[in-house]
């Protein structure tokens, strides 16, 4: 294990549920990332009528100056932007097809996993897109539940939305485990709220998730 953060769910039968993020925690993939960046870097030039070089340097700036989470969702809208436009152009301008390839040690993980805890996924990323993503790196079969940002437009991280997940996959917090590559984006409201937590930085780490759990 890295340097992540860990809350150890209790031993025993208390853990009910995984829920993961998508996007640097199921696959690691930099082209498609910055496939996202790019796209949204667009946007915001289109949006202020400026050049993508500059709208690179302000969506920079804008993210470094949020000092809840950086995102580029938060950054966009805050610019002007809509989640909707950003979103759609995300679906049309990324590609995961041409970039990501199945990786058989995280489906074995999730297998695994699936024969003690229900698996669900929670990103802020569209549906399109994750669904695309899903299929691609052969995960979509393996879980119950799968919110994404177009479930409520609301961005990670937010209590609200925590809440709600929690509500629908029938956990208490304690019973619900989160798993993600972004501390303050995906793990920390969770862990406020008394969800146990699992940062992962590579696909190695994630591996050692089996045996923080069984």
């Amino acid at each position: 294990m890295g340097d992540g953060a860990v809350t150890r769910p209790e031993r025993g039968k208390q853990l009910k549920a995984i829920v993961f993020d998508l996007d640097g925690t199921l696959y690691q993939e930099d082209r498609l990332g910055e496939e996202v960046n790019q796209s949204a870097i667009h946007y915001v030039a289109a949006l202020k009528d400026i050049s993508v070089a500059e709208a690179e340097v302000l969506l920079e700036a804008t993210r470094a100056a949020d000092g809840v989470a950086g995102t580029l969702s938060r950054a966009v809208v805050s610019l002007g932007g809509t989640l909707q436009e950003m979103h759609r152009r995300f679906a049309a301008d990324c590609h995961p097809e041409r970039l990501l390839k199945p990786d058989r040690r995280v489906r074995e993980l999730l297998q695994l996993l699936s024969t003690s805890f229900r698996l669900h996924l929670y990103t802020n990323n569209n549906r399109d897109l994750s669904g695309r993503i899903m299929k691609q790196i052969g995960v979509g079969d393996l879980l119950d539940r799968v919110f994404t940002i177009e479930d409520s437009w609301i961005p990670k991280p937010d209590r609200r939305i925590i809440e709600d997940i929690l509500a629908k996959i029938d956990c208490r917090p304690q019973e619900a485990l989160f798993v993600g590559d972004r501390y303050r984006v995906d793990l920390a409201v969770p862990e406020s709220m008394g969800c146990p937590v699992f940062e992962m930085k590579t696909t190695e780490e994630l591996l050692t998730l089996a045996d923080l759990v069984h």
